[in-house]
């Protein structure tokens, strides 16, 4: 990674590692697909460790599960340190990626060939994630509707928030 990717505390900008498995995640769902696809949502972006100026960066895609239209691509980052040879993990990410046709309409994927226990244990976890990822939105849903604008005045204590005085006579 170069000097120009830094932030102002020295490591690679979040954005630009970003901006990389986005790409890594297009070639590898439109390669599966034989199609031209778009990101639809991106789950599990935790940056677990920095990445340093000088780091060799590597990113390695698989397609870890296929709907009709859609792909999840599993994504796992890491940064070399060719000076002193060490290699860490960065973060694992996954990308919903839909395919679109020469209209911009969903089109069908191939199924997925699971070859080994790897693929195996990614396609069921893929499973997992996305059943988890709909009781979250459902749970998300509920709780805003409980979170009336007439309840404002019954904020937890202890945050750090001000209320705007509008808010207070309301």
């Amino acid at each position: 990674m170069i000097p120009s990717y830094a932030n102002f505390g020295g490591k690679i900008h979040g954005g630009i590692l970003l901006s990389l498995m986005d790409k890594v995640a297009y070639a590898c769902a439109s390669k599966h697909a034989g199609h031209y696809c778009v990101t639809v949502s991106v789950d599990n972006v935790d940056f677990v460790r920095p990445v340093d100026v000088g780091d060799l960066v590597s990113l390695q895609a698989s397609v870890n599960y296929v709907g009709r239209t859609s792909l999840i691509i599993g994504i796992r980052v890491t940064a070399e340190n060719v000076m002193n040879n060490t290699v860490k993990h960065t973060n694992t990410s996954y990308f919903t990626m839909v395919a679109k046709d020469e209209h911009n309409q969903p089109v069908e994927v191939p199924g997925l060939t699971l070859e080994n226990r790897d693929d195996v244990r990614r396609y069921l976890e893929a499973i997992k994630r996305k059943e988890l990822k709909s009781q979250f939105r459902e749970l998300l849903n509920e709780a805003k509707t409980a979170l009336l604008i007439e309840n404002v005045l019954n904020l937890p204590e202890g945050e750090r928030y001000q209320l705007d005085g509008a808010l207070k006579e309301g």
